[in-house]
């Protein structure tokens, strides 16, 4: 037996036990701790906090070169903007648990909500005081701002109840993840009218590319983090729904058209051949690990999908937004 084989033989055995060995001993410890383990689980408030700062600041900043702006916005603006964005992805991981809690209880009993560790009335609360929380920070320093912080919250709502019409959306895979990839647009939105909004201007003409852009990453994501090996196959994921031949193309689909729709947005903020030419490299590298997997579909490979959709995701806001403000920053 080949290395590569016990390697996932023992990958294998690990999603067995994580699914049969629950663990309940933390059920009964304090609220502290218990949602800390909630947190660390479902939304590491570190790694995501980061990332969608990340994405706040690349937002921010391709909306300011569009439009020729001096600098950046104040830090003040920048803080209060990313603690509503990353607030905001954490309202929708509240709502995907109360939606998800029948198939949850079901197909993942393992997950913090299903095996007890925190009850959905206390994610509730949490829920409740976090909204309240976002309305009396933006009211206090940015209330201009509240027409799209609404917008979003307003979406994110519709979403927890699926429009209202969850079996039928249920039954049209597609629809239901391509409407659900839209809050990613209205936060970006929110987070580019940290420049424009509070400076009581038109959003510039490229940012509609670029909200397109960050909608069409959520796409690329969700394809990535579901392509699963034949030996750890799930019944929602893209390979079982389409067959790896056929997910890895869409895959590698999505990857086309987001980079054409970053040329385009690279063009309006006046980038040159460089940035298309780091584009285009991104594309072809993330694209290869798709033709790996096609041709040697295992757990590890279809790892290197995931990754890849996570590292294209941070190119596009980096090669767009967050690097062309920090050299602008740092050397003008």
């Amino acid at each position: 037996m080949t290395t590569e084989l016990v390697e996932q033989e023992k990958v294998v055995e690990q999603i067995i036990n994580k699914k049969t060995n629950i663990d309940y001993s933390k059920n009964d410890a304090s609220f502290a701790e218990r949602f800390y383990i909630y947190q660390k689980e479902r939304f590491p408030f570190l790694a995501h906090g980061l990332l969608i700062a990340a994405f706040t600041f690349s937002a921010v900043s391709y909306s300011r070169i569009c439009r020729n702006a001096e600098g950046f916005i104040s830090l003040t603006t920048y803080l209060v903007g990313a603690f509503i964005a990353v607030s905001l992805f954490f309202l929708l991981r509240i709502f995907d648990e109360f939606k998800d809690k029948e198939e949850d209880a079901q197909n993942r009993p393992y997950l913090p909500v299903p095996r007890g560790l925190m009850k959905l009335s206390e994610l509730k609360v949490i829920g409740i005081i976090t909204a309240v929380l976002q309305v009396a920070v933006l009211s206090f320093t940015y209330p201009q701002l509240l027409p799209l912080y609404f917008l979003a919250f307003g979406y994110l709502s519709l979403m927890g109840v699926e429009f209202f019409v969850p079996t039928w959306l249920k039954q049209h895979t597609f629809l239901y993840v391509t409407s659900h990839m839209a809050i990613i647009a209205l936060i970006d939105i929110f987070s580019s009218g940290l420049d424009w909004r509070i400076d009581g201007v038109n959003a510039p003409a490229g940012l509609g590319f670029f909200i397109a852009v960050s909608y069409m990453n959520g796409m690329v994501i969700e394809f990535g983090r579901k392509m699963r090996a034949p030996e750890n196959e799930e019944s929602n994921s893209y390979t079982k729904m389409l067959g790896i031949k056929k997910a890895i193309y869409s895959w590698i689909a999505l990857l086309f058209v987001t980079l054409l729709l970053s040329i385009i947005a690279s063009v309006f903020a006046g980038y040159g051949v460089l940035a298309i030419s780091i584009l285009s490299g991104v594309f072809i590298l993330c694209s290869l690990t798709g033709i790996f997997f096609l041709l040697k579909p295992s757990i590890k490979s279809s790892k290197y999908v995931e990754y890849a959709s996570a590292v294209w995701t941070l190119s596009m806001y980096l090669t767009l937004g967050g690097i062309p403000m920090l050299t602008k920053l740092l050397f003008s």
